[in-house]
């Protein structure tokens, strides 16, 4: 692993918190939430999407580990008052559910 790509993902995970789904509302409806699914490292995925990885994300969004949130899942989320891990990677945000949800 070089010394960037370390360095990245060490900023990243400094980066990475909890946070309600409730004060994502104005992003979501922006559409700049993107789900990462519990089979995927979030923090991969954030590194991926800030090197501009268009085929690995391409094939994350065909099989589904990858995709924007669905206003189902985001009415799940307000009802449930969820917190989820987050990470910002402008124009967007990464939430992933907590394992122990």
């Amino acid at each position: 692993m070089t010394e960037n790509k370390v360095r990245l993902k060490e900023k990243l995970n400094l980066e990475t918190a909890r946070i309600a789904w409730r004060d994502l509302q104005t992003f979501f409806a922006g559409g700049a939430v993107i789900c990462v699914s519990a089979s995927q490292d979030l923090l991969e995925v954030a590194e991926q999407l800030a090197a501009d990885n268009k085929d690995l994300f391409a094939k994350w969004l065909e099989e589904g580990s990858v995709a924007m949130v669905s206003d189902d899942q985001a009415l799940r989320w307000f009802d449930a008052d969820a917190s989820l891990w987050s990470v910002v990677i402008k124009p967007y945000i990464l939430v992933q559910e907590p394992s122990d949800s």
